[in-house]
């Protein structure tokens, strides 16, 4: 499917280049490469599935035309997301309500529940119950989930949830039309595949032990927040990313194996089945995924018109940065190609989304029928 052509500047055109300039020189001056103000976010305790609770900021503009949910990667907090809060810059000036939130086991979140990550099993319901909060707090549909890397994974959990939200969802004051769908950067879409390949990589091996030492001092927080919660000497052994999952998620959850863990939450097997508007940006150089989910990933979306992929040439994992050219042709504010195409994508898909009168939405809510 054709898409706008994006370019990495000069030096940039290498997915690891690209990958470590993200990481290691663009969140020095973020602020600065967007011409957009922080929102004024209010901090927000939500419900999750099973009643866990979830930390999040909420920012409401006038008249908003909709609402967007997000969350970030595999480690860190909404503090420290400088990659999150750009996009939340940007959506809320373009007029969206915007939901930012820690997930399970990071941030304050961590600090609220003992409760560990799932690799969107759990957190999938938890976007569309903080959807349902969000609305209550006077966030209007349509809600757009979205997210990268691990993130990008748990936001396509979220639209599977809300694609059967009339299923479990009936205590909610939510109709399934109300959420649209997603839009994702470089999701991790295959863990077995992708952690077995990342780790045999020179650059990947560095990597994997750097996420796995943030996920040690993760669950060392969550430990000394809730001691009787998780076994230090289970913290201890957990060496790796892999390491991390067998010692502390798998028995909770009730899997085997990592392995079997890892199969049951990646998000390539339900692709082709998500009934919800989903855009998933995707780069052929990123160097933390295995090459071999691409072919995957273009049969899986290739039969589904519900699923947009727009493959790229360039743009490492999530990074995506334009060469002043690139700008120049796309009229983007700034240099943030992947944000800036995710926008104009939820402004279009929002258009294209019938306008519900007051009666209709009152006479869907009291039979209990919803759009499709």
């Amino acid at each position: 499917m054709s898409h706008p052509t994006y370019r990495p500047p000069i030096g940039l055109n290498n997915g690891l280049a690209m990958t470590l300039y993200i990481a290691l020189v663009a969140n020095r001056n973020w602020e600065k490469t967007v011409p957009h103000p922080e929102p004024p976010y209010q901090e927000t305790i939500f419900t999750g599935a099973g009643g866990v609770p979830i930390y999040g900021w909420v920012a409401i503009p006038e008249n908003p035309r909709g609402t967007i949910v997000a969350t970030y990667g595999i480690t860190g907090e909404l503090t420290q997301q400088w990659f999150l809060r750009i996009m939340g810059r940007k959506a809320f000036a373009r007029g969206y309500a915007v939901v930012l939130f820690d997930w399970r086991a990071h941030g304050k979140t961590g600090e609220l529940s003992p409760t560990l990550t799932s690799d969107g099993l759990y957190e999938g319901e938890d976007f569309v119950r903080i959807a349902a909060k969000a609305k209550t707090m006077g966030c209007p549909a349509p809600f757009w989930f979205t997210g990268y890397s691990l993130g990008g994974q748990l936001a396509l959990w979220g639209v599977k949830a809300a694609g059967t939200v009339n299923r479990w969802g009936s205590d909610l004051e939510l109709e399934e039309s109300e959420l649209a769908g997603g839009a994702v950067i470089c999701p991790n879409l295959d863990s077995n595949r992708s952690l077995s390949y990342l780790v045999k990589q020179p650059f990947g091996k560095y990597l994997e032990k750097a996420i796995a030492k943030e996920l040690k001092k993760l669950a060392w927080r969550v430990h000394e927040i809730h001691p009787e919660a998780i076994d230090p000497g289970a913290i201890a052994r957990a060496n790796s990313i892999w390491g991390f999952d067998k010692e502390l998620v798998i028995d909770r959850l009730g899997f085997p194996t990592v392995e079997a863990y890892y199969d049951a939450s990646s998000p390539l097997p339900f692709l082709s089945q998500l009934d919800k508007s989903t855009l998933i940006l995707y780069a052929a150089d990123d160097p933390m995924f295995h090459p071999g989910v691409i072919s995957d990933l273009e049969a899986a979306c290739a039969d589904n018109p519900a699923v947009e992929l727009w493959l790229t040439e360039y743009g490492g994992h999530v990074g995506y940065f334009s060469s002043t050219a690139t700008q120049q042709q796309t009229g983007d504010p700034d240099r943030w190609w992947a944000w800036n195409r995710i926008l104009d994508w939820c402004d279009r898909r929002a258009a294209a989304i019938p306008a519900r009168s007051p009666a209709t939405a009152a006479i869907g809510k009291l039979s209990g029928v919803t759009d499709r």
